[in-house]
């Protein structure tokens, strides 16, 4: 696409991939994504805030194509998709300065070995001008990693937010037409990479407050024209309550676990508890997260396989661990044969998580729900409420 005005002298830049499907070698990417830049001209200075994955690095450039001068390329995150293509915008425009803080330059000259004469360190809080138009640069860090950084141009009340308020959609709307679609495209991106700094994030949301904002320009996804929708889904999401809901995550070999989920199901439905099933062995492990950043209670289900957990079981443990949700509770439901240490090693897969664990229930063979260590309390024991 060509470079389409946002407000005066502001445009969006950058590419819609349309066809990618996994993320990082790990995320399912079910709508796509875009790569956003920004380019702003100002009376004096001409600045282009992040660039673009460099598969995609023929399409800025020829965006860039009639931009007599560039001064400033901000860099307000170190990962690649947003900032791969610096190096060849340099090429580009040999005299342009990179502008971000000490610990993205730091990541960048290791990561693209761009000179180290070439950057501009910004502090929290300190601005560049432009001419007619002023840009200032907020500390977000964790948004994802420890280095990000917001852009906020004055004048037009654009909030550059990079990965902060993101979304992977590919679209080829300007602004956000269709908000439950996006609204669940940015849960998923923020439950994937965000969630386990929630805390930090709920600073970083006050951090903004005090900005008038008319306009979040995220790097991926399309712009929100109506910026409060967001910031209060965020808050909602950071918030320390979860809701009275209920994430079954399980797999099945022959029948047995199954038995065991469905029984659980039907005893918390009609205790009027929400319920997330996950069938691992077809789950799309976005939306397991999507459900984690609200739920209080997670139950993993596995048969026992060489006397461990299912393997599909033990990642969607590891997962949980790593992304560090508000759960209150957790428990493990399952099958064995013989014996094993299923319980052992999904409990051991968890420490991040501050829960209180559920006694397990596990059942020999198929039909016949045992306690583990002899008790025999009700499969559906649980907490009525979050």
């Amino acid at each position: 696409m060509n470079a389409r005005e946002i407000t005066e002298k502001v445009y969006l830049l950058g590419a819609v991939d349309w066809d990618r499907e996994l993320f990082d070698s790990l995320i399912p990417l079910p709508d796509g994504t875009s790569y956003n830049a920004y380019l702003i001209r100002g009376s004096e200075k001409t600045a282009l805030i992040d660039t673009v994955e460099p598969e995609f690095a023929h399409v800025l450039l020829g965006q860039l194509e009639e931009v007599e001068q560039l001064d400033y390329i901000i860099a307000n995150h170190a990962e690649q998709d947003h900032s791969g293509t610096i190096p060849q915008v340099l090429e580009k425009f040999p005299g342009a300065m990179v502008v971000t803080n000490a610990r993205c330059q730091g990541m960048l000259i290791d990561l693209l070995e761009i000179p180290e004469d070439k950057f501009i360190t910004v502090a929290d809080g300190e601005t560049l001008s432009l001419g007619d138009k002023t840009l200032e640069f907020i500390y977000t860090p964790w948004v994802h990693w420890p280095e990000t950084i917001s852009t906020y141009l004055r004048e037009d009340k654009i909030l550059f937010s990079c990965d902060f308020f993101g979304s992977h959609v590919a679209t080829s709307n300007l602004y956000v037409s269709d908000e439950s679609r996006v609204a669940e495209a940015a849960k998923r991106y923020y439950a994937e990479i965000m969630m386990p700094f929630r805390a930090i994030i709920a600073k970083n949301l006050d951090k903004i407050e005090k900005y008038e904002i008319d306009l979040i320009a995220p790097s991926h996804g399309p712009i929100f024209n109506k910026p409060s929708y967001i910031i209060d889904a965020y808050r909602d999401w950071v918030s320390g309550s979860p809701k009275n809901s209920v994430v079954i995550p399980f797999v099945s070999m022959h029948g047995s676990t199954l038995i065991l989920v469905q029984r659980l199901v039907s005893r918390l439905v009609e205790a009027g508890i929400t319920v997330h099933l996950f069938n691992l062995a077809v789950t799309d492990i976005g939306k397991l997260a999507i459900t984690l950043v609200d739920a209080a209670t997670i139950v993993i289900g596995t048969p026992t396989v060489l006397v461990g957990p299912h393997p599909l079981a033990l990642n969607a443990a590891t997962l949980t661990n790593a992304l560090r949700p508000k759960l209150k509770y957790a428990s493990i439901i399952g099958s064995y044969g013989w014996g094993g240490k299923a319980v052992e090693q999904i409990v051991s897969a968890i420490p991040n998580l501050k829960v209180e664990l559920l006694d397990p229930v596990l059942c020999k063979g198929d039909r016949k729900s045992t306690r583990l260590n002899s008790s025999h309390t009700d499969i559906s024991r649980m907490p009525s409420s979050a």
